[in-house]
C-alpha cells in the first residue's frame, strides 16, 4: 500500500488518502479482506495528523469500502458489497459515457460503435 500526499493537491490531505486507497481497493491493488494499517501507523507513515487519517478512514466506512472492527482494525470489504458494486458501475457509466462522446464527435453511427462494443466483448481475455 502506497500513499503519496501532494501539497499541490486542491484535496485536502484527508480527501487525498481516502481516494488513493479507494483506487488501490477498486483495482484489486488491496485485496477484499486485508487489514488496513492502523490509523496512527498510517499516520506515522505519512506524516500527517491521527484526525487526518481517522477522517479518511472514516469515509471510506461510510461509503462501504471498508469495516472497522474492534481490536482487529480496517478491513476490507467485499466487493460484492452495494456499494462498492455502486462505485463500479459510475466508474464503467463514465467510460462508457466518454467512448459515447469520442464516437459522436467523430461521426461514428450507433451500429459502428455497437461492434466495437461487442467485439471488444468476446476478445479473448476480456473476461
Amino acid at each position: 500500500m502506497r500513499i503519496i500526499i501532494s501539497n499541490q493537491s486542491e484535496l485536502p490531505i484527508y480527501a487525498q488518502i481516502r481516494e488513493q486507497l479507494k483506487e488501490q481497493i477498486l483495482s484489486g491493488q488491496i485485496e477484499e479482506g486485508s487489514v488496513l494499517p492502523s490509523i496512527r501507523q498510517l499516520a506515522k507513515e505519512t506524516g500527517v495528523s491521527v484526525i487526518t487519517t481517522t477522517r479518511a478512514y472514516s469515509d471510506l466506512e461510510a461509503e462501504g469500502f471498508i469495516a472497522t472492527m474492534q481490536g482487529k482494525g480496517s478491513v476490507v470489504l467485499a466487493k460484492d458489497n452495494s456499494v462498492v458494486r455502486e462505485q463500479y458501475l459510475m466508474r464503467i457509466e463514465e467510460g462508457l459515457t466518454t467512448a459515447i462522446e469520442t464516437a459522436r464527435a467523430m461521426g461514428l453511427s450507433e451500429e459502428e460503435l455497437t461492434e466495437i462494443f461487442q467485439n471488444l466483448l468476446h476478445t479473448p481475455g476480456a473476461d
